[in-house]
């Protein structure tokens, strides 16, 4: 596709080029286990290439699902041109890039980790405030690699020689908080970046350009964008990804078919769905702002929330994401959870209808104490409700909490 392409076009045509060769409109989905193999050589090349982490095009070039799946090419072509799409415009070599899909977000990030100290590297800089289940998995150590959890501007003075990695979120899960990304990038020194542009997507932010050597997605929220499938991907350099693909072939990570089918078919509505949960959450802060009962709101777009100025720069908009402290604490959260009609309780984000969670009690449940989120603070995903209904249902939610 040109280079010049529009996010939106992109969105709807990546990863379905083959769709006119294969006499097809809709994504086709290939459920098989096994492939049959024309011969034993080449059905013998193409597993040994493809559980070493190559990509296999020739004949038997399937061969058993662990390793690779047609449905999950499509869908890895498609992530990997909508993160570099901007790379692209710019004359930049977007084709140096390419994307791995694991069968979860955490499994995503576990690969990378993996990935790392396998290549000898047993250190890791990490940015608090992160997802739960990422802080959870640093803090435990569980890979062997020791860990340094600092704040923004001290990751210069926390790498050494044996850190192989430099882990942020940004926006920050569950509070918001907007990294600067280059700044980070310069920090590291040339020490690999990971970053999960979850909350963002590549709607809105596009670390790859700013140098990032990973970036990973939870595709079960936005990606997929309708709660029915789950999947991780991690965008990276073709060297990296080499790596990345034998680590879920010999650990058996590989996306389902089946969910791959999802969250490629909720691609071409990203950008409209983004963007409208956005105008959306963008009204509602403003009305989450004038209530009592709530002490803070957290969110991108309010006034001294962006003190370097990355929105509009780094990342195009403030996202449909939004958190909230309430005035009475835990009892208070627990009462609006309790008291909402429309708004569904639930963990998870970037679905169609607006979610609310308690991150201390529930994603963030196994976080340290000293980094764990507020008792009274509640994270909103803004789904595609009417902007006055959700007001409605919070303001009815609000009247009844103590």
């Amino acid at each position: 596709m040109d280079s010049n392409t529009s996010f939106q076009t992109l969105a709807v045509h990546a990863g379905r080029e083959d769709l006119t060769e294969l006499g097809v409109h809709a994504l086709p989905i290939d459920l098989s286990t096994t492939a049959p193999l024309v011969d034993i050589d080449s059905g013998g090349q193409a597993y040994e290439v493809m559980a070493t982490g190559g990509v296999y095009k020739g004949q038997s070039s399937t061969v058993y699902r662990r390793l690779w799946n047609t449905t999950v090419g499509r869908f890895e072509s498609a992530m990997a041109q909508l993160e570099t799409q901007r790379i692209a415009q710019t004359g930049g070599d977007a084709e140096a890039f390419q994307a791995v899909a694991y069968a979860t977000g955490m499994a995503a990030i576990s690969a990378v980790f993996l990935s790392r100290v396998k290549a000898g590297k047993d250190h890791v800089v990490a940015v608090r405030p992160l997802y739960g289940g990422t802080d959870h998995l640093l803090a435990s150590e569980l890979f062997g690699a020791k860990v340094s959890f600092v704040e923004a501007d001290q990751i210069a003075s926390a790498v050494n020689g044996s850190t192989g990695l430099v882990v942020v979120e940004t926006p920050a899960n569950p509070t918001l908080q907007l990294l600067d990304i280059g700044d980070i990038v310069s920090q590291a020194g040339g020490v690999p970046v990971m970053v999960d542009n979850t909350f963002a997507t590549p709607v809105l932010q596009q670390p790859l350009e700013l140098g990032v050597t990973f970036v990973v997605h939870s595709a079960t929220k936005y990606i997929g964008g309708h709660g029915d499938a789950m999947g991780g991907v991690v965008i990276t350099t073709e060297e990296h990804a080499i790596e990345l693909r034998q680590i879920r072939a010999i650990t058996g990570g590989l996306l389902d078919p089946q969910s791959a089918f999802l969250l490629h078919r909720g691609l071409p509505t990203l950008p409209l769905r983004v963007l409208a949960a956005q105008a959306t959450a963008i009204e509602l802060v403003k009305w989450l702002g004038t209530q009592s009962k709530i002490s803070k709101v957290y969110f991108p777009g309010l006034n001294g929330s962006d003190p370097n100025g990355l929105l509009g720069t780094q990342m195009l908009g403030p996202g449909a994401m939004i958190a909230i402290d309430m005035a009475g604490g835990f009892a208070a959260a627990q009462d609006l959870c309790r008291n909402l009609s429309m708004v569904t309780h639930a963990v998870s984000l970037g679905s169609t209808d607006t979610l609310i969670q308690h991150p201390a009690g529930l994603t963030h449940r196994p976080v340290a104490s000293e980094a764990k989120p507020g008792q009274g603070i509640l994270r909103i995903s803004v789904g595609l409700e009417d902007t006055q209904d959700l007001i409605a249902d919070f303001e009815n939610a609000l009247s009844k909490t103590t």
